[in-house]
């Protein structure tokens, strides 16, 4: 239904004026300021959906989800088209952002997405299979990407370790947003889109560790995070996992393997022969016994996990300097 019975027109210049200004300032951090001058937009064409599109996508930006939720349903209700716009979307962040499961259901399938019928006990809808993806924590700082599981399209369960500077833990569910900026490609050719984190969604009571370890070969350093994976938690070799990208890098269409041989990637812009976030190889490939390791287990096991490890090859394996980062 629209407001007024109004159909489709351009807007005006002062419309045109007030929204480009705001945008303006949005770029430059000044919500409150944007907000005035949206707020002031959709006074003028308040049957435009677009008018409530840019003050739904204000509100996101301010995490302020309760008003991104009521401008966003005002611009779909203004839609001269429901399946794949965007404005359905933003509600559905909005509404997951606010745990509105009915709600979130409804955006999906609205923009064109199949929703399953299956529904947790909390009511939100479970069984959308999205796959894997990766997802850059803190964008608008020290920017970290990670890979998780996508639960539905606006969250993500982290299944790698976080580095400590991201204040994000394994096993945490962040919201993210809905247009991807950057891919990883895998040496099977498979690709998978990079998201933008918005904010914590669900926090994880599991602490992360970080370890010097002694593996005299890969293997010893896989039989770790086979143990912790068994366990039902999660190792990973920092030494070989981390790279340092520039934010130009990050944001294209990166390898995520490491390569073979002597072959250095040149977006990798850390310190080749360094563990950890100085550098994610040594020169030739050689393997290094010393392995930066992160870990992600509760405090009464972690050391369990490391000494058991050990004790299953002696003279191959150590660790030292255990330490609760985040």
């Amino acid at each position: 239904m629209r407001i007024f019975g109004k159909g489709r027109h351009r807007p005006s210049a002062s419309w045109r004026q007030a929204t480009d200004r705001a945008f303006t300032l949005i770029g430059d951090g000044r919500y409150e300021d944007a907000g005035a001058l949206l707020t002031r937009a959709a006074d003028l064409e308040p049957w435009l959906s677009e008018s409530w599109f840019n003050l739904a996508l204000l509100h996101k930006f301010r995490h302020d989800w309760e008003q991104a939720r009521a401008a966003g349903l005002r611009a779909v209700a203004l839609l001269d088209r429901s399946a794949g716009a965007p404005d359905w979307w933003n509600v559905g962040i909005a509404a997951t952002a606010l745990q509105d499961w009915p709600l979130a259901r409804r955006a999906w399938q609205a923009y064109g997405l199949k929703v399953p019928g299956g529904v947790a006990a909390s009511g939100e809808p479970t069984g959308m299979d999205l796959g894997s993806a990766a997802v850059r924590l803190s964008p608008e700082g020290e920017a970290e990407v990670v890979w998780g599981r996508r639960l539905d399209p606006a969250r993500i369960e982290l299944l790698s370790i976080p580095l400590p500077s991201s204040g994000r833990r394994w096993g945490e569910v962040v919201l993210h947003d809905g247009v991807p900026h950057g891919e990883r490609t895998t040496a099977a050719g498979h690709s998978y889109p990079v998201f933008d984190e918005i904010e914590l969604w669900a926090p994880s009571p599991v602490p992360t560790w970080v370890v010097l370890l002694e593996a005299a070969t890969e293997a010893d350093r896989d039989a770790l995070e086979q143990l912790a994976s068994d366990a039902g938690f999660a190792a990973e070799d920092w030494s070989s996992s981390v790279r340092l990208l520039c934010r130009m890098c990050s944001e294209s269409r990166m390898p995520s393997d490491e390569g073979d041989g002597e072959h250095l990637d040149p977006h990798d812009h850390s310190e080749p022969g360094h563990p950890g976030p100085l550098g994610h190889r040594s020169p030739g490939a050689v393997w290094v016994p010393e392995r930066e390791c992160g870990i992600a287990a509760p405090a009464g096991l972690v050391r369990g996990l490391l000494d058991g490890w050990v004790a299953d090859s002696p003279d191959s394996r150590d660790w030292r300097d255990l330490e609760e980062v985040c």
